[in-house]
């Protein structure tokens, strides 16, 4: 897009652009989504951005009525295989705040005066401004959803002192986290706060029509008892499971009726230090940060594909919540599954209905039965398959190959769901490469047929 595009897409605030870039008006200081429902400024005062963390980089605050840090993340990321689109969907799952830029480099490959080279190149801000975008969005959450103490926020979201939040909040929202917290515009108020028994409430975004139905069917149809579980009416669903974080372990539901925009969930956690993680898996899982206009666009050029996708607007490719999870779930299958958990898998500190355990690390795995579960599970512990949010889908599937009881089929699967590979078709069918980058979209259409 040039800029002349953007603008366009400002002037008729188009939401199918949020995420995909911010625009700032100089005269105001404030950066906004392209959607924004404020007048349109001039576009001699109009400056774009790429990201938020560049916006906020270039002094700009964060817009009160339009919340440009809590769009969807753009569909770039899922596409791209390379540094910048790996680096980003690390620090979407919070490397930096937990490894820093060093270890987020050594997951890369390249040194860390690379990698913040090519980040500041691209996305004009380099690993450290995108995490504290990152956090700040994640600070904003549990001011307004919680009655945590300010400090415990802080520290929750990933910020190294009370000081560097109180700036940071003070830089992007121009008031302080108090002030921020008292704010009622969000509809999140004392109210909401008080209902934190039920979970930390999240409104997840996503981008154009969401044909949530075909994704909780599927999820309903692989779950696993014991860490997840399907419960209620068609069209009103709820989604729950048990996740394994970085410090911890959580609870997530996520509700089947779309709210227009977003998904509406909850998060209960041991440590909230894991909310960001646990966000951005929910959001592989449940595939938010797609470009359906793209996708559908794409397609339906197919005549075989056409009628699916006007029936389906918006079907989407679901990932995994536990990369390492579904890829011993794909050799073992569901049944087999099911008793690793049981004889495997970390009974929960406290229950939650149906959900008791988190699926086993792979160390834990080590003794089960079967060659090819040992040997994927030793490789999943060591390294040698790295499934991460920042893998190498190429390197990954290439060691998955070199593995006993895993064919290409397998390792197709796995890096379609797994790796969030928006490009994957299992079967190898010639017709389909008329369907890149999108080929994982074009295989769940024939499923549905």
């Amino acid at each position: 897009m040039d800029e002349r595009t953007r603008y366009e897409a400002v002037s008729s605030r188009d939401a199918r652009f949020d995420g995909e870039f911010f625009f700032a008006v100089e005269t105001t200081g404030i950066y906004c989504r392209p959607s924004c429902p404020a007048v349109t400024p001039k576009r001699k005062n109009v400056r774009f951005y790429p990201t938020a963390a560049a916006a906020q980089g270039h002094g700009f605050r964060a817009c009160r009525r339009c919340r440009p840090d809590a769009v969807p993340g753009s569909a770039d990321w899922n596409v791209r295989a390379d540094v910048v689109g790996r680096a980003m969907r690390m620090i979407g799952d919070g490397v930096v705040d937990r490894e820093g830029v060093p270890g987020l480099a050594q997951r890369l490959g390249y040194s860390s005066r690379q990698v913040q080279r090519q980040l500041n190149a691209e996305l004009g801000a380099g690993p450290v401004a995108l995490a504290r975008a990152q956090r700040a969005h994640t600070a904003r959450v549990l001011l307004q959803t919680t009655g945590l103490p300010v400090t415990e926020i802080a520290f929750a979201a990933g910020f190294a002192s009370v000081r560097q939040f109180n700036d940071t909040i003070r830089r992007i929202y121009a008031r302080t986290p108090s002030a921020l917290r008292a704010e009622a515009g969000t509809g999140l108020g004392a109210a909401v706060r008080e209902a934190r028994a039920a979970g930390i409430p999240l409104r997840l975004a996503h981008r154009g029509p969401y044909a949530a139905r075909e994704v909780f069917d599927l999820l309903a149809g692989e779950a696993v008892a014991r860490i997840e579980e399907v419960g209620g009416a068609v069209g009103a669903r709820t989604y729950r499971r048990a996740l394994r974080l970085p410090y911890g372990t959580g609870i997530v539901a996520v509700d089947e009726r779309s709210a227009g925009a977003w998904l509406d969930a909850r998060i209960h956690l041991t440590d909230l230090r894991d909310l960001t993680t646990a966000v951005q898996r929910l959001r592989r899982l449940f595939d938010l940060d797609a470009d359906p206009y793209a996708v559908d666009e794409r397609l339906r050029a197919d005549p075989l594909l056409a009628p699916g996708v006007a029936a389906r607007p918006g079907l989407r490719s679901p990932g995994a919540a536990d990369p390492e999870e579904f890829a011993v779930r794909t050799l073992v299958g569901r049944d087999a599954a099911e008793r690793l958990v049981e004889a495997y898998g970390k009974v929960l500190d406290v229950p939650c209905g149906g959900l008791t355990h988190v699926f086993p690390e792979p160390g834990a795995l080590a003794a089960a039965e079967g060659p090819e579960l040992r040997a994927l599970a030793a490789a999943l512990a060591d390294g040698g398959v790295r499934l991460d949010a920042g893998a190498d889908r190429e390197e990954a599937a290439r060691a998955l190959l070199r593995l006993p009881g895993i064919g290409p089929a397998a390792a197709a699967v796995i890096r379609m769901r797994a790796l969030g590979d928006p490009d994957v078709d299992p079967a190898g069918r010639p017709g389909a490469d008329g369907w890149r980058p999108w080929r994982s979209y074009g295989v769940r259409h024939l499923e549905l047929l």
